[in-house]
């Protein structure tokens, strides 16, 4: 039997790390990485979801930080890798 703390095969078991975002015109994040790599998330989808509607306004969107090697706005709102 593994070891509770060793790595299950074909599963991942860090997730990576939100290093840099910028907000950008229609609801999408340019999001850097600690490994260097950039990549774009459309946020459009989840604005029809709870609290995720007060995104929908351009300039709380715009309020996007990184907090924690992940996404968050001023409102507390966030995104986590997981």
């Amino acid at each position: 039997m593994p070891h509770p703390a060793a790595p299950v095969a074909g599963v991942a078991t860090k997730y990576p790390s939100v290093s840099s975002v910028e907000a950008t015109d229609g609801h999408r994040l340019i999001l850097g990485f600690g490994s260097g790599e950039q990549r774009v998330f459309d946020v459009t989808p989840l604005l029809v979801f709870g609290r995720f509607r007060e995104l929908a306004a351009p300039d709380v969107f715009r309020k996007v930080r990184v907090a924690f090697d992940t996404v968050e706005w001023e409102n507390g709102l966030d995104l986590d890798p997981e």
